[in-house]
């Protein structure tokens, strides 16, 4: 991708399968935890101690009675209602556990920061760096507060992958990044730096030995895929540079499925040209105000996208969760919303995936939620809405354009 800021480290000969909603989900990452045998890192937002939750802390706590090391990071303000217990029993099985940016405490709670905005965001596990999963999926009962239809809920719309092959690697080096840079401060954590130039080596070892293989004319079957990341480091906008690009070069269409969608001017306006050149493009997005405020500043943007050709669906059987995307021939499946605090504060994984099957599913799954579950806006219905309902959208979208320009980043967006 010569247009990319940062280029992605492409990959052939993947083994990629596409999960959908937590009753794939869970099931994959238990026996996954039960098959490993040295080690495996888990990164989430939220980590509920519901059903859900207690099948992965079951797993996880079986795991280190075989021996296995254990490292678990969780966001201290998605994760905040269970982080003391979760903590506390991860302590009790020996797992090695870290808060990332812990909610303050006392007087220091109303403080507002841009730092506190910061979050990790990204849903990563990766079992003795041999298979890795990633997604948008929470640990977090696909049930849990979600609308009831008809005295009836449905589970939130979601998507992860599990991956086996060479992007793993990017996958471990990612997480123990992270985990060195919450660890150096602790002296009682410095051995995580003999770990990681350990873990390093064994990394260039394949990574050479795969690069030989490769000049001696080897193939190697599977998937073609790259790891994307969002940090406030090195890849501060590597996913939001991928969309541009995909967009850019899209022939015959665009499916977005997108929990949060408020997209920057850039992104935006790449998304009406794209339609403007004649490709279908179509936008799955939140028919339900899960985060009311979100919900009408992206509802403020119908009219232009409307006017643009752009087909606009609201999912209507739960809430969508997904952060999904088909462009032509490329699929793209992770953590990061189409929304500031996913491109420009948050720490994001997603996997970009180059192969015809695998869109095709992908796409499959998406058009048969588009036909079933959700309702199209059309022109004259947003049309038809009432001077308040658009007075309401945009107050909406005015707020958090000002939150934007607080984080001193409106420049980029």
């Amino acid at each position: 991708m010569p247009s990319l800021k940062r280029d992605p480290l492409w990959h052939e000969g993947n083994q990629i399968t596409l999960l959908q909603n937590g009753q794939e989900f869970f099931p994959a990452i238990c026996e996954a935890i039960d098959q490993a045998k040295k080690r495996l890192h888990l990164e989430t937002y939220i980590f509920n101690l519901d059903d859900s939750g207690h099948s992965v802390l079951d797993a996880l706590r079986r795991a280190c009675e075989r021996g296995v090391r254990v490292r678990v990071v969780i966001d201290g303000f998605g994760s905040d209602v269970h982080a003391l217990q979760i903590a506390e029993q991860l302590k009790a099985m020996r797992a090695r556990y870290r808060i990332y940016r812990p909610k303050p405490q006392g007087w220091r709670e109303p403080r507002l920061s841009l730092r506190r905005l910061r979050r990790l965001h990204r849903k990563m596990l990766v079992v003795d760096e041999r298979i890795g999963f990633v997604g948008g999926i929470n640990i977090l009962d696909d049930f849990d507060e979600v609308p009831l239809i008809n005295g009836q809920g449905r589970p939130r719309f979601d998507f992860a992958v599990r991956c086996e092959g060479p992007i793993v690697d990017d996958m471990v080096r990612a997480q123990q990044a992270l985990w060195l840079r919450m660890a150096w401060r602790r002296r009682k954590d410095w051995d995580s730096f003999t770990q990681r130039f350990t873990l390093w080596r064994e990394w260039r070892k394949r990574r050479q030995a795969r690069k030989k293989a490769e000049q001696a004319g080897q193939v190697f079957e599977g998937v073609r895929a790259c790891l994307l990341l969002r940090d406030n480091v090195r890849h501060r906008q590597q996913i939001e540079q991928a969309y541009l690009y995909l967009l850019g070069k899209a022939q015959e269409q665009v499916v977005l499925a997108n929990a949060y969608f408020f997209p920057g001017r850039t992104l935006r306006r790449r998304i009406e040209q794209t339609a403007e050149r004649g490709v279908r493009v179509r936008l799955l997005l939140q028919g339900h105000a899960e985060y009311f405020l979100q919900y009408r500043a992206c509802r403020f943007m119908y009219g232009k996208l409307l006017d643009h050709g752009i087909e606009l669906y609201e999912y209507k059987a739960s809430y969508l969760h997904a952060k999904v995307a088909v462009i032509d021939d490329y699929s793209m499946v992770g953590s990061s919303n189409l929304d500031p605090f996913s491109l420009l504060l948050a720490r994001e994984a997603n996997v970009l995936i180059q192969d015809v099957p695998f869109t095709q599913d992908l796409q499959a799954k998406l058009e048969y939620e588009i036909e079933h579950n959700a309702a199209r806006v059309y022109p004259e219905q947003y049309q038809r809405l009432g001077l308040f309902s658009r007075l309401g959208d945009y107050l909406a979208y005015g707020m958090l354009r000002l939150g934007v320009l607080l984080t001193g980043k409106s420049s980029l967006y």
